[in-house]
């Protein structure tokens, strides 16, 4: 199940937000910017899977733009991984140019 979906720009600033679990607001910024801290701070050479605390964290990069998503422990890391590219493909169809 997916818990969480990000969407931050290389300077860390959250562009879109979506939560499927009711997080507090105050714990939500914390969240984000541990989450965020964690998924910017990798190189290129490592892997997109990340363990944090009771969840995982699959997350994407495309030019300045960083996906990230929150998900069970249970949840499949590859299936949220093309999920993440299905999405940005989405986008850049409707909007040409994502």
């Amino acid at each position: 199940m997916i818990k969480f979906f990000l969407m931050v720009n290389k300077q860390g600033q959250t562009r879109l937000s979506r939560y499927y679990e009711h997080v507090e607001i105050n714990k939500r910024t914390m969240l984000e910017a541990d989450v965020i801290k964690s998924c910017l701070s990798r190189s290129k050479d490592q892997c997109s899977f990340v363990e944090y605390k009771d969840f995982k964290l699959v997350y994407r990069q495309y030019a300045a733009l960083f996906i990230v998503v929150g998900i069970n422990e249970t949840q499949n890391e590859m299936a949220v991984y093309e999920l993440i590219h299905n999405f940005v493909e989405v986008l850049d169809k409707y909007f040409s140019r994502v």
